[in-house]
């Protein structure tokens, strides 16, 4: 669901997402991203150190502009996410990781 300020979508599961193919994190220049897990598991990795913090369900995290984050999920989840309506890779930097 988009309109002209923000976008709400639920991430599945995809080959991206899983530990085992985890290679990129990336972070917004222009806004702020919210992540509520619904079903099943998933970590968000996040900032310079990689910190990995296991989700809980229907809490919010949320990650703010500018900071680098990553989120592996379980090939059973859904999680909700909101950010500006503008988001794109225009606006997003990534930066490669030694795979984990």
């Amino acid at each position: 669901m988009e309109n002209s300020a923000w976008t709400v979508a639920v991430i599945n599961y995809a080959p991206r997402f899983d530990a085992a193919s985890f290679a990129r994190m990336e972070r917004h220049l222009k806004t702020d991203e919210v992540f509520v897990l619904l079903a099943g598991h998933a970590t968000l990795v996040v900032g310079e150190m990689m910190e990995r913090v296991e989700m809980e369900p229907t809490k919010l995290y949320t990650m703010e502009q500018g900071e680098w984050h990553h989120i592996l999920v379980s090939q059973d989840a859904k999680v909700l996410v909101v950010e500006n309506s503008d988001t794109s890779p225009a606006n997003t930097e990534y930066r490669d990781v030694a795979r984990t």
